[in-house]
C-alpha cells in the first residue's frame, strides 16, 4: 500500500532495541486518499520507536464497510528499499505490479513484494469485496540487499494447533513452524486467535525483539494491557511471550518480530534510503517516468504524483 499522505514528514528509522519490558504504542488515524479517503490505524513509525526488527511500517485497518469507505483504491505508485507485506482479515484486493504480477491478496494468504531496487505496483478492492480488514506491513531491506532486483511471492500458511490458540506462520518460525517465504533479515510474522480466557506462552528467539498488534478483542502482553489497535513492543532478551485473552470472545493479535536491523533508514513517501540524495534521486526517477520503477497494466487511472521534497534536508539521525 503506498502512504499516500499528501504532506508526509521525514521518518528516521533509528534502530533501538530496548529491555525485556512492555512498551505500549498506541495507533493514530492517517486517511489515505481522498474525499472518501479509507482511514488506518499507524503504529509504525513513531518517534519513540521506529521498528522492530526490519519491521518498519504497520498500518491497521478496518473492518471497513466497503459501501461507506469506498474501499481501497491505490493508484501506482513506487517504492525501494523494501518489502510489503500484505495480510488479510476479510475482503479481497486486487494487485498488479511492474513485473506484470496480476494477483489476488485473500484472507490468511501472504502476499510478499520485494521493492529492492524499485518497482510499482497498484492495489484494489475487488468489486466483491463488501467488508475490507488487515494489515499492510512494510519490511526494511539491509544495504546489502537493498538494490536486489524486483520479486512477488505468495504464501498460504496451514493452521498450527497451540495451548488455547492457533496461529498461521507467514514469515519465519513459531512453534515449530517454518514460512518458506524468504525474507533478507532473520524475521517472524504470524497471526494468532486466542481462545476465550486463554493464556498462552510461546517460546521466541531470545535475539529478537517482538511487537504484537491486537486486531481483535483485548489481551495482555506479559501482564500488560493491550487495547485493540495497539501495538506491544517486547525488545531483546525475552525467552518467551506470555499472551492472556481478557475477554470471553475469541481474540486476534499480529506477531511481528526479528533481529534488530543495527542501520539507520531515511523513510520518506515510499521510498527507504540511506540519504536525503537518495530520496531526492528515486523522486525524481518516478516524476520523469525512468525505467527503474517500470510500468502497471491494466490500472485504469492515472499514477501517484510524489509530493513535493520538504524545504529542509533529510538527515539520518546517528544511533547512540
Amino acid at each position: 500500500m503506498s502512504n499516500v499522505e499528501t504532506n508526509p514528514s521525514e521518518l528516521i528509522c533509528e534502530n533501538t532495541s530496548g529491555v525485556a519490558a512492555v512498551e505500549v504504542l498506541e495507533p493514530r488515524d492517517v486517511p489515505l486518499g481522498g474525499p472518501r479517503a479509507m482511514t488506518v490505524r499507524r503504529t509504525l513509525p513513531r518517534r519513540s520507536r521506529s521498528m522492530i526488527g526490519a519491521w518498519c511500517f504497520a498500518d491497521h485497518y478496518g473492518p471497513d464497510d466497503v459501501s461507506v469507505s469506498g474501499g481501497m483504491d491505490v493508484a501506482p505508485h513506487p517504492h525501494t528499499g523494501l518489502q510489503t507485506a500484505s495480510w488479510l482479515f476479510s475482503g479481497e484486493i486486487e494487485h498488479r505490479d511492474s513485473l506484470g504480477t496480476h494477483a489476488v491478496v485473500r484472507p490468511g494468504e501472504l502476499n510478499l513484494m520485494t521493492a529492492g531496487r524499485g518497482i510499482c505496483h497498484s492495489e484494489v478492492s475487488t468489486p466483491t469485496t463488501t467488508v475490507l480488514h488487515g494489515v499492510q506491513l512494510w519490511i526494511a531491506l539491509p544495504d546489502a540487499h537493498r538494490d536486489t532486483p524486483p520479486a512477488f511471492e505468495h504464501h498460504v500458511p496451514g493452521e498450527v494447533r497451540l495451548d488455547g490458540a492457533t496461529a498461521r506462520v507467514f514469515l519465519g518460525t513459531v512453534a515449530g513452524e517454518t514460512s518458506p517465504v524468504r525474507t533478507f533479515t532473520p524475521l517472524l510474522g504470524a497471526e494468532i486467535v486466542l481462545e476465550p480466557g486463554a493464556r498462552l506462552a510461546l517460546d521466541v528467539d531470545t535475539s529478537f525483539e517482538h511487537g504484537v498488534l491486537v486486531d481483535v478483542g483485548a489481551v495482555e502482553l506479559a501482564g500488560t494491557p493491550l487495547a485493540r489497535g495497539a501495538l506491544g513492543y517486547v525488545g531483546v532478551g525475552a525467552t518467551r511471550l506470555h499472551l492472556t485473552n481478557v475477554t470471553d470472545e475469541p481474540a486476534r493479535v499480529v506477531l511481528l518480530g526479528g533481529e534488530p536491523l543495527g542501520e539507520d533508514l531515511v523513510m520518506w513517501w515510499n521510498f527507504i534510503g540511506r540519504d536525503h540524495d537518495d530520496i531526492v534521486r528515486y523522486r525524481e526517477q518516478w516524476q520523469e517516468e525512468s525505467e527503474r520503477f517500470g510500468r502497471v497494466e491494466g490500472y485504469a487511472g492515472d499514477r501517484l504524483p510524489a509530493p513535493p521534497m520538504p524545504t529542509a534536508r533529510l538527515r539520518p539521525r546517528t544511533r547512540p
